[in-house]
């Protein structure tokens, strides 16, 4: 028996459930698939319903993990093959070239600046641009520049190598191979969390056929200070302020025809929360929420609705809602109806709260793994009430959004339990 676990997924419940781990005194292998760990809470600008900043609570369990003396951090790495049987797991993971040496970079960011080559940040949900040579964010870890294969000039056509020449701590080093790590573990605790849904597949919403159309997450980059915008909400069309925002609940999820019939848990008090954000940067900004039903759960949640409407003035209309264009000052037009009568309202954004799904390679990490699918494309357990961070591989448990659709607490606290049953599952000899 190995006691050591694997966790697949670096945002928060990869992170809680390693440090959970690695508290217990096991060894702890955190496998990322990008240059840094934080996952999507990296992304927010608040969270609800406290409206504390997301990076201020992320950012000191991201240096504990990745500090942290019985945890091995592998960001920009990706797991190839699980063999073997539990307690006795043996992993292969492809740990990418970063074609910058990790124990020299600094993160200074010289090399960034004498970079001449732009593409869409991902990051930033392709609001802005970033180099070839980057770092994802300003409080990534580990703070060590990654040199994007696709885009480089030097690693493309063998030109530029300008970041090799300013860089002082000769950190670059074009000649980097990926590497193929190989170790044992006796239990792996997924936690790959989720993809959004692309709402241009739903033409209704005119999700990049008008540009003031926005998605949620978007919306969260261009109200974070660091984001694209500097903290300044913006339309596309003409970078002004937009003095009326409506937000549509539902887009994409509740919905048999676009393929996702079930709720996403945090949709109503996430555009809630945008919605007094919004209100906060400029008070005489007039928001709108078209919803369905109002599925405010959490605990607080729907007291921080209620605070929404009467505290902030947030506008809530119950219907469907579609959207169309002004083409005159590109305002966008929401379409709805009040007891069946069609009503039409011209704001100056709108916001879609999008579906959150399943990773696009959970498919074939679910067959890597040997464990079933849900109906919905989720990680199947053995038991929805008693069992639920269990799967029906021995050995193998499942936490955060990839189990099924929850919140960041309850990311948390499914971290914790599967990191709970993973360390008894060991403690007790693999039983």
């Amino acid at each position: 028996m190995v006691n050591a676990v694997l966790v697949i997924g670096g945002g928060i419940a990869g992170i809680q459930a390693s440090l959970d781990l690695a508290e217990r005194g096991m060894d702890v292998f955190l496998v990322e698939k990008t240059p840094s760990i934080g996952g999507r809470m990296s992304q927010l600008d608040k969270t609800f319903p406290t409206l504390d900043c997301s990076i201020c609570i992320l950012a000191p369990k991201m240096a504990e993990c990745f500090t942290h003396s019985n945890i091995n951090v592998l960001t920009y790495s990706e797991v190839k093959s699980i063999e073997g049987e539990a307690p006795n797991f043996k992993v292969r993971v492809l740990k990418k070239a970063r074609y910058v040496a990790e124990d020299k970079c600094t993160g200074c960011g010289e090399c960034v600046q004498k970079c001449p080559t732009k593409v869409p940040n991902e990051f930033d949900m392709n609001l802005c641009l970033r180099k070839a040579i980057y770092i994802p964010f300003l409080q990534a870890v580990p703070r060590v520049m990654t040199i994007d294969r696709e885009h480089c000039l030097k690693l493309t056509k063998d030109k530029c190598g300008v970041c090799k020449k300013v860089c002082k701590r000769e950190a670059i080093d074009y000649e980097m191979k990926d590497e193929l790590i190989e170790f044992d573990v006796g239990a792996v605790i997924v936690a790959t969390g989720f993809d959004m849904w692309d709402p241009s597949n739903a033409k209704e919403y005119g999700y990049k056929a008008f540009p003031n159309v926005f998605s949620s997450l978007e919306f969260e980059r261009m109200l974070n200070a660091a984001g694209p915008t500097g903290g300044h909400i913006q339309r596309r069309s003409d970078a002004k302020s937009p003095k009326s925002i409506a937000w549509i609940q539902c887009v994409g999820s509740r919905n048999v025809q676009l393929g996702q019939p079930y709720c996403c848990s945090i949709c109503c008090t996430q555009s809630a929360k945008e919605a007094m954000l919004a209100r906060e940067h400029d008070p005489e900004t007039k928001t709108y929420i078209f919803y369905k039903d109002i599925r405010t759960f959490g605990k607080g949640f729907y007291e921080f609705k209620e605070r929404a409407e009467h505290d902030y003035g947030v506008n809530y209309i119950n219907s469907d809602a579609t959207v169309q264009e002004n083409s005159q000052n590109q305002n966008v037009i929401v379409v709805y109806d009040v007891e069946g009568k069609p009503q039409r309202l011209e704001v100056d954004m709108v916001v879609l709260a999008v579906a959150m799904i399943p990773r696009a390679e959970t498919p074939q990490l679910a067959k890597d793994l040997g464990i079933p699918l849900d109906q919905y494309g989720y990680f199947e357990t053995v038991d929805m009430l008693f069992r639920t961070m269990e799967t029906k591989r021995k050995g193998v448990f499942i936490a955060g959004y990839c189990k099924s659709p929850m919140d960041i607490p309850d990311s948390i606290y499914s971290a914790s339990a599967a990191a709970a049953k993973a360390s008894e599952f060991l403690f007790t000899g693999g039983t």
